[in-house]
């Protein structure tokens, strides 16, 4: 049988990453984003490993377009979804509360968080008639400790946090694993999208140690997902050799 794994944020960085590695593993996959163009050439290029590739151009932050994608999926296929990997996410901007832009707390709160809750609250009942299945949320540091200008962004990874405690509680009887993922400093589109496109900035936040990758955490995600059915692992952080908290770092 057909398992599918369903990818928020899959244009990109992790869930780009998670992708490919489970593509090359035989899964199907269901690959979500709002850039269609980037959507489709990830499909075509994951259509050579022979696996069905289903693209879903939505916006997380959007409740209708999360229900109408999901809505779209032939039945067979939603109960086929075995892995939800809550990707979708974003830092903007990084000022004290003071100074922060609504615009940019209203943007990570409606991604972070409440897309997360969408999406989830759609698939979650797919998991639940199959009595198994597994779902990834990709947290952070920031969801673990705050730092300097890191406000409204910690607060939305810690709901993550708490969240993906949350699910496990709910859906235990339901044999449904929930995994938190929480990385450190990783070199995405993470700081670029932070610092609104100033290449120059940030850039400078992975000088003088080497990041952490993409491939670093969807080969950590799928090693995770392919333990035995009784072996959950609830919470990871993963973080460069280099980084001993969100702010500290050994710098060359």
């Amino acid at each position: 049988m057909k398992k599918y794994v369903f990818i928020t944020g899959a244009t990109s960085g992790f869930g780009e990453a998670c992708a490919e590695i489970f593509a090359k593993n035989g899964y199907s996959l269901i690959i979500s984003g709002r850039r269609k163009e980037k959507l489709n050439a990830l499909q075509e290029k994951l259509n050579d490993l022979e696996v069905d590739v289903i693209p879903l151009n939505f916006d997380v932050r959007n409740e209708k377009e999360v229900n109408d994608a999901v809505d779209s999926l032939d039945e067979s296929v939603k109960l086929k979804i075995e892995i939800l990997i809550n990707n979708a996410g974003l830092a903007v901007g990084r000022s004290s509360i003071e100074e922060g832009i609504t615009d940019d707390w209203d943007r990570m709160i409606d991604t972070n968080v409440k897309g997360l809750l969408y999406v989830s609250k759609k698939i979650i009942p797919f998991l639940k008639a199959n009595k198994s299945g597994h779902i990834f949320n990709l947290g952070s540091i920031a969801g673990k400790e705050v730092y300097p200008g890191g406000n409204v962004y910690c607060a939305s990874k810690h709901a993550v946090d708490a969240l993906s405690r949350a699910m496990r509680i709910d859906l235990v009887n339901y044999n449904i694993k929930v995994t938190n993922i929480a990385p450190g400093a990783a070199e995405t589109e993470f700081s670029l999208v932070r610092f609104k496109g100033d290449e120059k900035t940030a850039k400078a936040v992975y000088d003088g140690y080497e990041p952490l990758i993409a491939k670093d955490i969807s080969e950590t995600i799928y090693f995770v997902a392919t333990r035995p059915q009784h072996v959950t692992i609830n919470d990871l952080v993963i973080m460069p050799t280099a980084q001993a908290s969100a702010t500290v770092f050994k710098k060359i």
